[in-house]
C-alpha cells in the first residue's frame, strides 16, 4: 500500500463518518401549519411586459397567458392553474401583438373537488379591473368576496 492509497482511504473513511453523523443527527421538526394547506385569495399586479419582452409579435398573447400561469403556479405553489375566460379576453382584447404592460389579477387557491385528481388544490386566476396601477400592492382578500 502506497502513501497515496493510504491518504485516499483515510479521506474516504472521514467522509463516510461525516455522512453517517449527518444522517444520525436529530431532525428539527417544524411547528405550526403549512400555508399550502389553506384556501387563500390574493390580488397581484403582474408586470407582463417583462415576461413577453423579446417575444415575436405573433406569439405575444399566448406567451402572456403562459407567463400568467407560471406566475400563479409560483406564487400559490399549485401545479394546476386555471385561467378565467374574462382574463383571457382581457389579455387578447388588444390583439395578439399589443399586450397590456401590466394587469391586475386575483389568485384563488381552492380545494379540488374532483376525487380522481392528483392535486389537492388548484389556482383560479381572475381579472380585476383597475383605473391606475399607482400605489397598488399585493393584498390578501377575504374569501367571501
Amino acid at each position: 500500500l502506497t502513501t497515496a492509497h493510504a491518504r485516499k482511504l483515510e479521506h474516504v473513511s472521514l467522509l463516510t463518518l461525516l455522512l453517517f453523523c449527518l444522517e444520525m443527527a436529530p431532525k428539527s421538526e417544524k411547528k405550526g401549519r403549512s400555508a399550502l394547506k389553506e384556501v387563500v385569495t390574493r390580488e397581484y399586479t403582474v408586470h407582463l411586459h417583462k415576461y413577453i419582452h423579446g417575444t415575436g409579435f405573433k406569439k405575444r398573447a399566448p406567451c402572456a397567458i403562459k407567463a400568467l400561469k407560471k406566475f400563479a403556479e409560483k406564487q400559490m405553489k399549485t401545479p394546476d392553474v386555471r385561467i378565467d375566460t374574462k382574463l383571457n379576453k382581457q389579455v387578447w382584447s388588444r390583439g395578439i401583438r399589443n399586450i397590456a404592460t401590466r394587469i391586475r389579477v386575483r389568485l384563488h387557491r381552492k380545494r379540488n373537488e374532483d376525487d380522481d385528481s392528483a392535486h389537492k388544490f388548484y389556482t383560479l386566476v381572475t381579472y380585476v379591473p383597475v383605473d391606475s396601477f399607482k400605489g397598488l400592492e399585493t393584498k390578501t382578500v377575504d374569501s367571501e368576496e
